[in-house]
């Protein structure tokens, strides 16, 4: 019975979910995504999170988080008594990797969610759930292609079209998706800490009009250079990662983007979202993270950015028979207490992975 429950088994899977076609951005190539679940039974109940490496910005080894998962975090959660804030059992834990922390917050939220009939965003503090709206993502590529792309996702609903850029062919990718979308589209560009101050400034100017840029430049004070030569929105990702990066931010920024593996989980995005303008972006995350960064949309106030949340339409494959679902350019909850995540279990076992 709920309360006093106890976490009385916890499992990791490593998995893999492959692209519809290689996720392409200034920082490298992905076939597959590789990711790791985590699942805490109590009281009769299952709690999932997710695990999402930082895979293309040298984070931890999904193999390193794996590691930590099974040996720092099993010892300190299996037998404890659950409480009915999920964060009090990652309160005066050593700090290991954020993307392991996300995990253990995230199944600890939907173990308690589910235990007390409770969706995760009202645990959270938001007061009901709304459909999230999000911008198409679009991996970069020769212009052509990557405007053949965006029309298909301008036929899907979409409003917003985050091109991934840093490449010799930016430019051409901007005008080739404008060309196609028409005027009423609203185009951002990531490029992921690649430009120069100059190049940034140079290239933005080409670009223009954009909705915002994110991440054009390395570090907060490139951006507080490159913000007295551009009239574009500038929006953070890399740079803030807690709530002093945040402050920081908003002295010179727009906006920032929050992915929950970069941050270390649900709360620590809504103490960022208190502190600046915050839209929630996938970080390639699978059906668990998706849900997870979906409620946290719900408790944050809107500032009229899409959320990057869209990009379970770039896999081919699904662990779950009921996940969000992404219609007329918006992402919707799942019903149910917790995430309102259903695994399949036949999908995850043959998406299983091996780790060296």
């Amino acid at each position: 019975m709920w309360p006093g429950a106890r976490i009385e088994a916890f499992e990791v899977v490593p998995f893999s979910l492959r692209f519809h076609e290689p996720y392409v951005t200034a920082r490298g190539r992905l076939e597959e995504r590789q990711l790791a679940l985590l699942r805490l039974q109590a009281g009769g109940h299952e709690g999932l999170g997710e695990a999402a490496p930082l895979a293309l910005r040298e984070g931890t080894p999904l193999a390193a988080v794996v590691e930590e998962l099974d040996m720092l975090w099993r010892p300190q959660l299996v037998g404890a008594q659950l409480s009915g804030d999920p964060e009090d059992h990652v309160r005066g834990v050593a700090e290991f990797s954020r993307q392991a922390r996300d995990a253990v917050k995230m199944a600890l939220f939907d173990l308690v969610g589910k235990l007390s009939d409770a969706p995760v965003w009202q645990l959270l503090g938001a007061t009901g759930a709304r459909p999230v709206r999000c911008n198409a993502t679009l991996a970069a590529g020769d212009p052509d292609s990557v405007a053949a792309r965006a029309g298909e996702w301008l036929a899907q609903g979409f409003d917003t079209f985050k091109l991934k850029v840093g490449m010799d062919s930016d430019v051409a990718q901007v005008q080739a998706v404008r060309d196609a979308l028409g005027p009423g589209a609203l185009i951002r560009v990531d490029a992921n800490g690649s430009w120069t101050v100059d190049q940034a400034a140079e290239r933005l100017r080409e670009m223009a009009p954009l909705e915002l840029a994110e991440q054009p430049v390395a570090t907060l004070e490139e951006m507080a250079r490159l913000r007295d030569r551009t009239d574009v929105r500038i929006a953070a990702d890399e740079s803030v990662v807690t709530p002093d990066d945040a402050e920081a931010a908003a002295r010179v920024c727009d906006a920032a983007t929050v992915k929950l593996a970069k941050v270390g989980g649900p709360r620590m995005a809504l103490q960022i979202a208190a502190r600046i303008p915050v839209y929630l972006s996938s970080a390639l995350d699978g059906p668990v993270g998706i849900a997870a960064a979906g409620h946290v949309a719900q408790a944050i106030e809107d500032h009229g950015f899409a959320h990057g949340l869209a990009t379970s339409a770039l896999f081919a494959d699904s662990i779950a028979t009921r996940e969000c679902a992404v219609r007329d350019g918006h992402l919707h909850l799942p019903a149910g207490p917790g995430l309102g995540v259903v695994l399949d279990e036949d999908a995850l076992a043959a998406r299983r992975i091996a780790l060296d």
